[in-house]
């Protein structure tokens, strides 16, 4: 059975940092996309960035700069630094697994996902 577990979120103030992290276990985590979505109170769920198997990466054009993605294949994790939070940044954060490599933007591309860390940005 897959899992995908988030960790890291909580409170911070604007202009602060917080590194989320994605463990996942029941499937060859080498060989899926990941990505990170998010989902403030009142919106639909968004696009942050994303992964593929051959570590390219994708960004909201709001992030870049700021968030950067990295996977580390020995120990099935995959993580989020976020760097210059804004209040805008205010969600919950969703790790997701693809075995497509495109369009790694859509939430339809992803099969698996977890249920979230609480990032809350402080003004």
């Amino acid at each position: 059975q897959v899992q995908l577990v988030e960790s890291g979120g909580g409170l911070v103030q604007a202009g602060g940092s917080l590194r989320l992290s994605c463990a996942a276990s029941g499937l060859t985590f080498s060989t899926y996309s990941m990505g990170w979505f998010r989902q403030a109170p009142g919106k639909e769920r968004e696009f942050v960035a994303a992964i593929s198997r051959n570590r390219a990466t994708y960004y909201l054009n709001s992030v870049k700069g700021r968030f950067t993605i990295s996977r580390d294949n020995a120990k099935n994790t995959v993580a989020l630094q976020m760097n210059s939070l804004k209040p805008e940044d205010t969600a919950i954060y969703y790790c997701a697994a693809s075995t497509d490599v495109v369009p790694l933007g859509v939430e339809r591309t992803y099969q698996y996902w977890g249920q979230g860390t609480q990032v809350t940005v402080s003004s």
